[in-house]
């Protein structure tokens, strides 16, 4: 059985404010490789908080070992307060797939945790759900006992429904004291999704020019899971790339394809941050 690899935040939850703090010290020239006395100091955070609130910050695509990631520079230079609705996505893209990234993705998604299981397996099949039905679906995926499960589970809960943490992707909402929806999700602008979408290209056809439309559409650990939505809601977004000159499709002899024209990720990102209404 797949371990749940949900202990990484010990009992603290994502906090914005927290990990903005974490981020600052990571632009120093020690970053978070200063001693732990000092790391306490600058950020306010206590001894058992510092390494937590640091691994939420990594898991979310901020941090790389001791500094701010590529993705993280430019989140700090555009959003450093970290209230744009494009670092929540960011950081939700990154979340998505607990500590292993931009990997090939395994065969058995659980082998990656509860974070990636949730959003890629459990979320689309379960438009309501209560987090019961969520632990009594994992029983016999996950090692860990059904009182484990569900306390942790609370912590992923938190993230997508606290106005501190990502609420603003509408991801899930919490209709009662224990029962929550998706969507529908409040989706950042195409240039983003094109950022998504570049590295996802990456991490699954490397350096290739052109794909096939439903190998993109279906593609696993990929954009419709990511974003909450169905695939023909994802083909109007690859329209909308389409119209920003992101992508381009070629749709008048089957099989559809989908060619790249984009040339850097981080530009893209870039261009989220300055295109955001």
């Amino acid at each position: 059985m797949a371990n749940l690899q949900l202990h990484f935040n010990g009992n603290f939850p994502f906090k914005k404010e927290e990990i903005r703090r974490i981020i600052q010290v990571a632009t120093e020239d020690k970053g978070l490789k200063d001693d732990l006395e000092n790391l306490m100091k600058k950020t306010g955070l206590g001894n058992a908080k510092v390494g937590k609130i640091k691994s939420w910050a990594s898991r979310a695509g901020l941090i790389k070992d001791y500094h701010l990631s590529e993705e993280g520079k430019i989140v700090f230079r555009l959003d450093s307060s970290l209230e744009n609705l494009i670092t929540d996505w960011l950081m939700h893209f990154y979340l998505s797939f607990g500590d292993k990234g931009l990997k090939e993705p395994p065969e058995n998604l659980a082998e990656w945790g509860g974070w990636p299981y949730f959003v890629h397996v459990f979320l689309p099949h379960n438009r309501q759900f209560t987090s019961q039905q969520f632990v009594s679906q994992t029983q016999g995926i996950f090692e860990e006992k059904a009182e484990v499960i569900a306390d942790r589970l609370k912590y992923i809960l938190r993230t997508y429904t606290e106005k501190n943490a990502l609420a603003g992707c509408n991801i899930i909402q919490n209709i009662d004291k224990n029962t929550y929806q998706t969507g529908p999700v409040n989706l950042p602008n195409a240039y983003l999704i094109g950022y998504f979408l570049a590295k996802l290209w990456k991490r699954d056809f490397q350096n290739s020019t052109s794909e096939l439309t439903e190998t993109i559409l279906q593609q696993k650990m990929g954009l419709s899971t990511i974003l909450g939505i169905e695939t023909e809601a994802l083909q109007e977004q690859l329209n909308t790339l389409e119209a920003y000159g992101i992508i381009e499709q070629r749709r008048t002899v089957p099989p559809f394809q989908i060619v790249r024209r984009w040339d850097d990720a981080l530009t893209l990102l870039e261009k989220a941050y300055a295109n955001h209404q």
